[in-house]
């Protein structure tokens, strides 16, 4: 989950510069490389996923809604940042479609001192000790045997579930309702009012 983070601010951080460098460059197709660099990135999944999984049970609900807070505070101030006054003049608009790197640089700094998710070292990698030691490191010291028997059963539980490609996914009758669903609600997110939000 951390090293996908990371791999992913450094994608924000290129679209990003390449995006500050179109104007000099006099070149449009780099803003929209970058805006695609930019859609590409997996900020949003990631983010809760990894969130999610550091955070003690009891804070996990509030630390998944963190994601839509900063999704929506991003937007705020990026409407904010691009009037006239601020950074949507004709001299400084490039420092503003360059601003998306900022948090992407932050987070690439700081996410090194924090462990790896306690469920993937335990469920994927196998590492019953480093499970141990990053739950002490993000949860204090303590008894954590509760949280470390939940993650044992949950990875019993995906041992005997089948996990499927994209692919397998689209083809599988079972799942075709809730794919379906699923992408008009995703495709029709910019209709509901987000952006006034």
């Amino acid at each position: 989950r951390k090293k996908c983070l990371l791999c992913n601010n450094v994608l924000m951080i290129v679209a990003a510069s390449i995006m500050g460098c179109s104007k000099i460059a006099q070149s449009f197709e780099m803003i929209l490389i970058g805006r695609f660099m930019c859609g590409v990135s997996l900020c949003v999944p990631l983010h809760q996923q990894y969130v999610g999984e550091i955070s003690p049970k009891k804070l996990r609900g509030f630390a998944n809604s963190t994601s839509s807070f900063f999704w929506s505070l991003g937007k705020a101030v990026g409407q904010i940042s691009g009037q006239r006054e601020l950074l949507g003049s004709q001299s400084l608009w490039p420092m503003l479609m360059a601003s998306c790197g900022l948090p992407a640089l932050v987070q690439l700094v700081a996410l090194p001192f924090f462990p790896e998710s306690p469920p993937y070292l335990l469920m994927h990698k196998g590492d019953l000790e480093g499970c141990k030691k990053a739950i002490r490191q993000l949860w204090g010291e303590g008894q954590h045997q509760a949280e470390i028997d939940d993650i044992m059963k949950e990875k019993a539980t995906m041992k005997n579930t089948k996990i499927l490609s994209v692919l397998e996914l689209v083809k599988e009758p079972a799942f075709r309702w809730q794919l379906y669903m699923i992408v008009i609600l995703t495709a029709t997110i910019q209709l509901c009012g987000i952006n006034a939000v």
